[in-house]
């Protein structure tokens, strides 16, 4: 008898949705899979809030969630909410709206948990070796940073640093100016302070980018080299170049929103984000003299499926 699950991660820019079905030797095949830009953080995030526009997009958008899961019959479904839902003064109250309108139970689960159902998800991509990697996942909402190699976690930590949020600090003209970079770097500087001393301890030569930015940079690179196979399907694993990293970043930082949508690869819900996330990963990547970028299209749904499944 064949299981269905359906996974919802609920981050704060990004719903993701995965319904997959698992056999009895525990096999894996996704049926459906889907990310909508609900933008739960827009308008809110940087006053606590979870503003009316936002928290009806997430409602409807769960709604139609449902529908889906309901269609393809997964009986367990399981929903993840991250940095948004977990600091909002109204996230106990939209929690209980979900649960009201679509019958979905959510899960709040804090920074220190995020940070290792990524992991789960990162290795079990295959992107992880012997060797120490940084793994970093940029959200809207807040950063997971987990030191880490394919057997073990030796150091994780979230910060409240996300892209939506460093986007209502330092994104105050298009293109971005030099001040607001360096004012960006100047701040992330002082808030990754924990980090910088663990990366002393521990030295990793690797960064591991997962999802969100980190696919949306391979999408750019793939199509830029006229590599067009992304387009139907995504790796679990890629490998960025730096220079290739570094090329596309130059580009960002000297376009306007318009320009920078018109980037082959470029997704419209990521178009100014993208912005100042990859600043956080040009700061990473100088600063702690990181040697390699590796990709993993997983993430904290997948991570969730793999400690499901273990049970």
């Amino acid at each position: 008898m064949n299981n269905r699950l359906a996974l919802i991660d609920m981050g704060t820019n990004t719903f993701h949705l995965l319904v997959t079905e698992v056999n009895e030797q525990g096999q894996l095949r996704d049926l459906y899979k889907t990310k909508v830009p609900v933008r739960l953080g827009q308008g809110g995030i940087s006053n606590g809030n979870i503003a009316p526009e936002a928290y009806e997009r997430a409602l409807k958008t769960l709604k139609d969630f449902r529908k889906v899961i309901d269609e393809h019959g997964a009986e367990t479904v399981r929903a993840m909410a991250t940095s948004m839902v977990r600091n909002a003064a109204n996230g106990d109250d939209f929690v209980k709206d979900i649960y009201k309108q679509t019958d979905i139970e959510v899960e709040v689960i804090d920074g220190a948990r995020e940070a290792e159902l990524i992991y789960y998800g990162v290795r079990f991509a295959g992107v992880l070796d012997e060797q120490t990697a940084l793994l970093m996942d940029i959200g809207g909402g807040s950063v997971e940073f987990i030191l880490c190699n394919n057997r073990e976690i030796l150091w994780k930590r979230s910060f409240e640093i996300g892209a939506q949020r460093l986007m209502d600090q330092f994104f105050t003209a298009d293109p971005i100016p030099a001040e607001s970079i360096a004012a960006e770097k100047a701040y992330l500087a002082e808030k990754l302070q924990p980090l910088t001393e663990a990366v002393a301890t521990y030295k990793p030569t690797i960064l591991v980018g997962s999802s969100g930015t980190f696919d949306t940079l391979c999408d750019i690179d793939a199509l830029h080299k006229g590599d067009t196979s992304r387009q139907q399907t995504i790796p679990p694993a890629s490998k960025l170049a730096i220079a290739d990293f570094y090329s596309i970043y130059k580009d960002l930082l000297h376009k306007t929103h318009d320009e920078r949508l018109a980037i082959p690869g470029m997704l419209e819900m990521r178009v100014d984000m993208i912005v100042l996330a990859t600043i956080a990963v040009d700061f990473v990547l100088e600063n702690y003299k990181l040697q390699e970028i590796r990709v993993s299209s997983y993430a904290l749904k997948e991570g969730v499926l793999q400690q499901m499944l273990k049970k």
